[in-house]
């Protein structure tokens, strides 16, 4: 462990949930920026200025914290692939992706606000989806309703029945918040997991 205090800069409930697979204490704060992709900017740019950021506005208000910040991206036909929002766009966005395989960037940041020193990447993840139909694209979003998720499903629940394979080294990137990577954040920044 570590006398410093931990910061997870996400409201999140699903990164709330994998960060707590640690069982280290932390809190959590929401960091207010603008998302808005800019011109011309890649996917894994977009994700790492992100993260970065999320983290450095949390820091704002704790000067003597470690701060986790994340941010999440799905590519198709290099297109990024928002939060559906609603219903209708999750149609078509699964609609899009049936049949077809969608990339995950999870762009991670760990920022010490005493120093301003930071580690910062982005863990990849890839999603083969089946041929969908329309009947079961319907009844998946009707029941997991994952309308505040990229890509618009939660492996973590039925979204998993979309699929027919995942490549990636952490399954947690898919979720959101790379655990793997995290650990090895953690570890370098002096804080003891086990």
């Amino acid at each position: 462990m570590t006398d410093r205090t931990l910061i997870l800069g996400s409201t999140s409930p699903y990164r709330r949930e994998l960060m707590e697979r640690l069982s280290v204490p932390f809190a959590t704060a929401a960091p207010d920026i603008d998302e808005t992709r800019h011109e011309g900017e890649s996917a894994r740019d977009m994700v790492l200025r992100l993260s970065l950021a999320k983290a450095q506005k949390v820091a704002e208000q704790h000067p003597d914290a470690l701060i986790i910040g994340s941010d999440q991206c799905a590519v198709l036909h290099e297109q990024v692939i928002g939060k559906p929002g609603t219903h209708e766009n999750a149609v078509k966005q699964l609609q899009n992706a049936s049949g077809k395989t969608v990339y995950f960037l999870t762009g991670l940041c760990l920022y010490d606000s005493r120093d301003g020193g930071y580690q910062l990447d982005v863990v990849p993840f890839q999603v083969d989806f089946r041929e969908l139909t329309d009947a079961e694209i319907d009844r998946y979003l009707r029941k997991d309703q994952p309308y505040n998720c990229a890509g618009s499903f939660r492996s973590e629940s039925l979204g998993i029945t979309l699929f027919k394979r995942m490549h990636g080294d952490d399954p947690t990137a898919l979720m959101g918040l790379p655990l793997i990577r995290l650990s090895e954040m953690l570890r370098h920044a002096g804080v003891s997991l086990l």
